[in-house]
């Protein structure tokens, strides 16, 4: 469309990668939904992305494991009316993924022991709903 989609850590995706396919959409069109092709579906091959770091495949293509078929993601947009406005939004959905997948893992959660007030509140928490199903129960005898 507009030349390479470039993403996060300087990986680039040439427009060869990328793969346009155009059908009848379901959604939006009024009359004219049965003439205009503006369902588009966007299929980026990953093995042809020129990665900096073998590491940064590594980790795309294991957080886009479900997503995937073989190497090629697969997006479709069918929101708007327009061919162009869908394609813009395959684009954006795509490159926003591929931001998200290359996005070095977060920090490691330390263990930590619950504060004293949080025992506190769920023992509070506890004792006050075995109260409320004491009351369904039946009385006792006598």
């Amino acid at each position: 469309m507009t030349g390479p989609l470039v993403l996060r850590g300087g990986v680039v995706v040439p427009d060869d990668a990328l793969a346009w396919r155009f059908s009848r959409s379901s959604g939006p069109g009024g009359q004219s939904v049965n003439t205009t092709d503006s369902r588009v579906e966007l299929t980026v091959d990953l093995a042809r992305i020129a990665w900096t770091s073998p590491t940064q495949q590594d980790r795309v293509l294991a957080r886009l494991a479900g997503r995937l078929r073989g190497s090629t993601l697969t997006l479709s947009a069918q929101e708007y009316r327009s061919q162009l406005r869908n394609r813009e939004a395959a684009l954006t959905r795509a490159q926003a993924l591929l931001d998200d997948a290359l996005a070095p893992p977060g920090p490691t959660r330390r263990d930590t022991r619950p504060s004293r007030g949080s025992q506190v509140r769920r023992v509070q928490g506890e004792q006050k709903r075995r109260a409320v199903k004491q009351l369904r129960r039946r009385p006792p005898p006598g």
